[in-house]
This record gives C-alpha cells, structure tokens and sequence, in this order.
C-alpha cells in the first residue's frame, strides 16, 4: 500500500464484503443443523440437497447456512426456514428426497409441509 487512493480502494471492497453479509429483509433463510449429531444423520446432504434445488429453479432470494446443535438430535438432520414476516418453521428428519416438496411449497408459496415439522413429530409422539 503505497498511497491514500490504495488505502480507500480496500477500505471499500471490505465494506461491500461486510455489506453482502448482512441481512436482508426479503431474504429467505434456509439454517441446516450441522453439529457431530446432525452430520452423523445426514444432515450434509440435506444442505447439498438445498443448495442444488434452490440453484435448479434459479431461487437467489434464499441464505442457506450452517448451525451447529439445535437441540433435538433424536430428530436429526434438522432444518429452520425463515420466511420474512412469518414464524420459523423447524422441520425434521429431514432428507434430500424431501427438500424439493419443501423449496416447493415453503419457500415458493409460502406453506409450511406440516408433516415434516417438528410440531407434527411431537403430535405423533416420535
């Protein structure tokens, strides 16, 4: 670094970096559990799973990321969707197979698959 310019010059590119980062209030938010528990029970694929449907139909709207335990891992993989305005739906046992009907319904038309969520597990005492 050499002058003021070259100094201004990082100093932006890191702002548009951190700026990427930030939350958006129209963005949807996709969080796999990925800690030992959920990794163990495919929670990896799942993500994979999310990553390429989203990619398939040309969603950009969505943030899919990692967390690690979310607390229930009799019911791992697990996975929180987050819609703007809406309440976070937790949905369990998750598989690849089941991700499509969930990017399908949820995140495209706003309607939670029921029979996934951990409300419905704990209804049918699982």
């Amino acid at each position: 670094m050499k002058t003021i310019a070259e100094l201004e010059a990082i100093r932006q590119r890191t702002l548009e970096q951190v700026g990427m980062r930030k939350e958006k209030d129209d963005v949807v938010r996709v969080v796999v559990g990925m800690a030992t528990c959920g990794i163990a029970a495919g929670a990896r694929p799942v993500m994979l799973a999310f990553l390429e449907e989203l990619q398939k139909r040309g969603i950009s709207h969505v943030q899919v990321s990692q967390t690690g335990c979310i607390g229930m891992c009799r019911l791992e993989p697990m996975v929180d969707v987050m819609l703007p305005g809406k309440d976070k739906v937790t949905y369990v046992r998750m598989s690849p197979e089941k991700v499509s009907r969930v990017v399908a319904e949820h995140i495209v038309n706003g309607r939670p698959v029921e029979e996934y969520t951990v409300t419905f597990a704990e209804k049918q005492g699982q």
